[in-house]
């Protein structure tokens, strides 16, 4: 028997064992896949010597996070690189708007774009900047936030932190507008919202927009050195020098419970693993299959409301040479929006809520720019993906629309499919079916419509507690949510260590 058992082995699962490991507790954390780390993994999907990352590849939630500053991961083989730039937006004709690390480099860009939009965000941006350890707190931590927003309350002062709190509620459009004059700003504005889910217009997407530019400023948009899997494999390699324990092609089907209190759980092959405590790195209607009718009444209910974000095409490829940007400064970032106007992005986004645009808006890394371990010599690999329904004819649309994406990056890099070598395409259900948590290609963890942006999975002082006794949520559906940062996990992992001082550790 062993203290504890964590379901899943992506960063929120490894990070909840991990606290609990250095808690003295004994963990075993169970991976259905044959493979550790969720949707953080590399693989030559194309051709031998091309390293692609198959779901997320680049993480400034992870270089912020205080859950993963916290743990040696230098020593076991983790290196960030960073681009020239964070982020570039090409428009028509050539230019592009660039998110740099340097606030001021920045603010140049977006004075191209018009004379004047690049000082008011630093006018903006800059007392935040300033002030981001007290961000970073507010918005990576377990909730409630409270720590945080108080130290940001004092740092920036009352009419600022009013300011901040009114984008959570606002769109990325109105941000936009009150601080933008050229099209091409406000366009480099709504690309970083659309990393979420919300559509720039609605409410929630300021937030999304302003926070991960300053991410940006703050610690930059790096990848590890090599690939994404270097990040899970110093997660694994840290938990097993701490005594954790890692099975792979371990699925759990069912959570073991009797008089309220969890005892184990089952996994495929009718083995029983007992233990007092349990944290499921899952989706709510995964929780709910596994625990059946232990999991019962509201929140049942609750977890059924919750809401899946938009369906992903991925598409990977190997490449005879970089991208051929029409704009050098779009060569030099490691991820690039493509979209055109601020009008074209808004109307793909519209359009993409019914059905798959004719010119789609699409999120691209080119982490081989900078890291040129991820390809063979003189050769680079790239990627792009964008969202639309789940409820469209995907298989009989896929190529179609991968068609529709690759046209869409010539219109700003003219001879980009001539340096195609190969593609690998991932459609949602590809997606889902290599890692369970991406629901219908749902990259985010769930949606962020206003009500899932803070209350998630459900309105509760601790959304990492179930009704029965000893299990908890540990997955990007609990707050703060999506992206690699490892906060829910290790939040659920405190909300079990609290139980289990309350409760001594013994098998129910």
């Amino acid at each position: 028997m062993s203290d504890a058992i964590v379901i899943g082995s992506g960063p929120n699962g490894l990070a909840a064992a991990i606290r609990l490991a250095r808690a003295g507790r004994s963990v075993i954390v169970l991976e259905a896949a044959e493979h550790p780390g969720g949707a953080v993994r590399t693989e030559e999907l194309t051709l031998p010597g091309f390293r692609h990352d198959t779901f997320s590849s680049v993480y400034p939630a992870a270089v912020a996070s205080p859950v993963f500053a916290s743990m040696p991961l230098s020593e076991h083989g983790l290196a960030w690189v960073h681009p020239g730039a964070c982020m570039a937006h090409p428009l028509a004709g050539g230019d592009a708007t660039v998110l740099y690390r340097d606030l001021e480099a920045t603010a140049r860009s977006l004075d191209r774009q018009s004379q004047g939009d690049g000082r008011r965000w630093i006018e903006f941006a800059g007392p935040f900047l300033d002030a981001f350890p007290a961000v970073r707190a507010t918005m990576l931590t377990g909730f409630p936030p409270i720590a945080g927003p108080l130290a940001l309350l004092r740092r920036v002062g009352p009419r600022r932190f009013a300011g901040f709190t009114r984008l959570l509620s606002g769109s990325a459009v109105d941000l936009a507008e009150r601080l933008f004059k050229g099209d091409g700003s406000r366009a480099w504005l709504y690309g970083t919202a659309m990393h979420g889910d919300t559509p720039p217009g609605k409410a929630g997407a300021g937030i999304a927009a302003f926070y991960l530019n300053l991410l940006g400023h703050g610690v930059g948009w790096p990848s590890p050195r090599g690939g994404a899997q270097r990040l899970t494999d110093a997660l694994v390699a840290y938990l097993q020098s701490l005594g954790g324990e890692i099975r792979t092609g371990a699925n759990v089907e069912i959570v073991l419970s009797s008089g309220g209190k969890v005892r184990g759980v089952g996994v495929s092959g009718a083995e029983e693993l007992t233990a007092p405590l349990v944290i499921a790195d899952v989706m709510p209607h995964a929780l709910l299959e596994m625990t059946g009718d232990a999991l019962a009444g509201w929140y049942r209910k609750a977890l059924r409301r919750y809401v899946y974000g938009p369906a992903t095409l991925k598409v990977d490829w190997a490449l005879d040479g970089p991208i051929p940007w029409l704009n050098d400064e779009v060569s030099r970032a490691g991820t690039v929006h493509v979209a055109g106007s601020g009008q074209e992005l808004l109307s793909a986004i519209a359009e993409s809520a019914g059905r798959l645009p004719r010119r789609p808006f699409l999120l691209l890394g080119q982490q081989s720019i900078a890291d040129p371990t991820r390809a063979p010599d003189g050769k680079h690999t790239a990627w792009a993906y964008t969202h639309g329904p789940a409820s469209v004819d995907w298989p009989g649309l896929t190529d179609r629309h991968v068609e529709a994406m690759e046209a869409q990056i010539e219109r700003f890099a003219p001879g980009f499919r001539d340096r195609i070598l190969a593609r690998h395409t991932l459609a949602p259900a590809e997606l889902q079916a290599r890692d369970a948590n991406l629901v219908d290609g749902d990259v985010g963890g769930g949606s962020y419509v206003l009500r899932q942006a803070v209350f998630r999975p459900i309105p509760s002082p601790s959304p990492y507690r179930t009704p029965l006794s000893g299990l908890f949520l540990g997955s990007a559906a609990a707050f703060p949510g999506g992206a690699v940062h490892g906060v829910p996990g290790d939040a659920a992992a405190r909300a079990a260590l609290s139980h289990a001082r309350r409760r001594p550790l013994k098998a129910q």
